[in-house]
């Protein structure tokens, strides 16, 4: 599969449809969130065109928004067992993927964690 940087628009766009009906399909069957990783589709593609994961930690204020990156994230193969026993978790796992920063669920983390990650990135220089 090639970089995203490298897609063009219409591309993109067809690449965010297929992502779509991924999370459809699997959370049809699986159960999960569906609404909120429906609506950040094209903005976690952005995100993941703009920054580079593996440098840039991406830290969500609900992480159980984030199936549009762990399908980005090389977990499209095993993107069915999500929720699942031994499958991939609904939310973004460190021990799952080195592209994953933290563990959290849900809303209002997001603030005091990007502080501490910046406090954290700037002593390591």
């Amino acid at each position: 599969m090639k970089e995203l940087k490298e897609y063009s628009i219409e591309e993109l766009e067809a690449y965010c449809e297929q992502i779509r009906e991924k999370i459809i399909q699997t959370v049809s069957h699986n159960g999960g969130h569906l609404s909120s990783n429906i609506g950040a589709v094209e903005l976690i593609v952005a995100m993941h065109y703009v920054f580079d994961v593996k440098k840039d930690p991406f830290i969500f204020d609900v992480s159980h928004q984030a199936y549009t990156h762990k399908l980005l994230t090389d977990r499209w193969d095993r993107f069915d067992t999500l929720r699942e026993l031994d499958g991939i978790s609904g939310y973004t796992r460190p021990d799952e993927s080195p592209y994953d920063y933290f563990v959290a669920g849900h809303s209002s983390t997001s603030i005091s964690l990007a502080v501490g990650a910046a406090k954290a990135i700037a002593l390591k220089k």
